[in-house]
């Protein structure tokens, strides 16, 4: 199932969605369950499909009792909770963490996924390394922009977040709102297209293999000489022609983290 993994990637940190494999292991079933015809009618709208009524149920709570805070070292906790008094609970419990709140949406990177989760491990200890120095941080494939926001929240000056998908920007956008984060550009970009008007500190990349492999180019382009670079959404099969594609551009790898079918790795130029 080639698809399987994109579909999972899609929709992953979406506990209102369910994916099965049809028998005969040839297609696949996505469903996805919404509060609204409207929220219905925009993911049949981007990926086809049909929409039909069910039973009535508050799918926003349903969310944020299925999803337990997600801890990051001993900085950051994850919460999908759109609840002040939930979200002012969770820090008073851990006043020594860093709560930040991202509700699950038609957008990839809740936190709860490996490759974001890792990424958001990774952005712990590169601020740690910065600590006392100004640096700036390009995500690429942002998805929610929790990359992002959690990169300010640690002490980034500057963030800019890019995403292909517009629906991806509105809901990064949103995020930004909620968690009071300012300091954070968002932009609909794609990042095959993009030329690099600058250079970062820091740059992260969650995106599929296949495009991580033809953008190393772009993500050369965009990170300093004595920049950190981390890259995720890689499938343990696809990381030898996908380090050989980093490579190619003048990137080198440092540390590769493998999380089960998944990889993810620090480099620099």
């Amino acid at each position: 199932m080639k698809w399987l993994d994109a579909w999972e990637e899609r929709f992953y940190g979406n506990p209102n969605s369910v994916i099965n494999e049809i028998k005969g292991g040839k297609s696949i079933r996505v469903e996805v369950y919404c509060e609204t015809q409207k929220e219905a009618e925009a993911i049949q709208e981007q990926f086809g499909g049909s929409v039909r009524s069910v039973k009535d149920q508050n799918w926003a709570a349903i969310s944020e009792v299925a999803r337990p805070p997600l801890k990051i070292r001993d900085a950051l906790l994850i919460t999908g909770s759109r609840e002040a008094k939930a979200v002012k609970a969770l820090q008073d419990e851990y006043p020594d963490r860093t709560v930040v709140r991202v509700p699950a949406e038609m957008a990839f990177g809740t936190g709860d996924h490996a490759t974001t989760s890792t990424c958001l491990r990774q952005i712990v200890d590169i601020s740690r390394e910065r600590r006392g120095a100004d640096w700036q941080m390009l995500d690429l494939g942002c998805g929610t922009a929790v990359l992002a926001i959690a990169a300010r929240l640690l002490g980034a000056s500057t963030c800019e977040a890019h995403d292909f998908d517009p629906q991806a920007v509105r809901v990064s956008k949103q995020n930004l709102v909620l968690n009071k984060v300012n300091g954070i550009k968002v932009l609909e970009q794609d990042v095959l297209q993009w030329n690099p008007p600058q250079q970062w500190d820091v740059v992260v990349a969650n995106l599929f293999s296949t495009i991580l492999q033809q953008a190393f180019g772009v993500i050369a382009k965009a990170l300093k000489e004595d920049g950190d670079l981390v890259v995720s959404g890689i499938l343990y099969e696809q990381w030898e022609e996908t380090k050989a594609a980093a490579e190619a551009e003048g990137i080198q790898i440092s540390k590769v983290i493998r999380k089960g079918k998944w990889v993810s790795a620090r480099g620099h130029k």
